[in-house]
């Protein structure tokens, strides 16, 4: 996989870059300067054994559950990587480009969010990684555990614009596949789309990568309107990705399509659920602090923290 990133560097890209990551920094500085911890922590921590508790080991590591079925005290040893790497893999197809009236897209919103999570991997001397795909990679910056490398990151992703038409189009399971097949070292890999595309193709990507034993984070961007359907009148709707425009009365569609897609969001939790990934629908009319928060407080609950 190639570098394309450096082709987005060029003064106008470096200063949206500038931009986006002052936004990130106060987000998760925010974030952080909180009661949060960060989601991320601890993602290359393994549990390996047990061993009795000594005098001056840290109690925060003892097995209560062990403890209540002995009334021994023993604590779980971990076996941790130098660091973690953290594969940001951001939608750029064309229907990415949505955004209701008054609010971003859910391509911007995707690089606001990338960008934070960027920041946070990097703020905490872990390794991050960025793709842009639509129906393949189309741009790639490779893994870094620099913080200074976050100028890179952010002039990518603030500089892409999508394709229009069908070479815009979407295709996530072949990236996921892709992915999957060169990165052997265990990873966790986030993936932020409005996963408009071939479910079943989506779930399978996904299971391959746990298969490998990479953890998988799926922060699901729709636009409010696509969630809720509150168009009246006659509406002409622009297709994307190659469909055609529709001219039609949205109150006749309204219950038919919540109906659909609610039930497609269903699927696609359970597809998450099924593959032991984690789901969380990133609503692009939240502050970002909010979305992160939602993802902490699904993790905590469950890993039971």
């Amino acid at each position: 996989m190639s570098d394309t990133g450096g082709k987005l560097l060029d003064s106008k890209a470096v200063a949206q870059g500038e931009a986006l990551g002052l936004l990130a920094r106060q987000v998760v500085e925010g974030f952080l300067s909180g009661e949060h911890k960060s989601p991320f922590r601890g993602f290359a921590i393994e549990f390996t054994q047990h061993r009795e508790y000594a005098p001056g080991d840290d109690l925060r590591h003892v097995d209560w559950k062990v403890l209540g079925r002995t009334d021994r005290f023993y604590l779980k040893q971990y076996e941790q990587e130098t660091n973690f790497v953290c594969h940001l893999l951001v939608d750029g197809s064309e229907s990415m480009k949505y955004a209701s009236k008054g609010g971003p897209s859910k391509l911007q919103y995707a690089r606001q969010l990338a960008a934070c999570l960027a920041y946070l991997v990097l703020h905490q001397r872990d390794a991050a990684s960025l793709v842009l795909f639509d129906n393949a990679v189309q741009r790639y910056v490779p893994r870094t555990g620099s913080l200074g490398s976050i100028h890179s990151i952010m002039a990518t992703l603030a500089g892409f614009d999508p394709a229009a038409g069908t070479a815009g189009a979407t295709a996530l399971g072949p990236v996921l596949h892709r992915m999957a097949g060169t990165n052997p070292r265990k990873a966790v890999f986030v993936i932020i789309s409005d996963l408009l595309d071939d479910e079943a193709a989506i779930a399978d990507g996904i299971q391959h990568l746990r298969f490998i034993g990479h953890e998988v984070i799926v922060f699901h961007t729709l636009d409010p309107w696509e969630l809720t359907f509150p168009f009246t009148g006659n509406v002409e709707f622009n297709g994307y990705e190659g469909a055609a425009k529709l001219t039609t009365r949205p109150a006749e569609l309204r219950k038919t399509y919540l109906a659909e897609f609610n039930a497609f969001l269903g699927r696609v939790r359970r597809a998450c659920e099924n593959n032991k990934s984690h789901y969380v629908l990133a609503d692009t009319s939240h502050p970002l602090h909010e979305t992160l928060s939602a993802y902490l407080a699904f993790r905590e609950k469950s890993h039971g923290r």
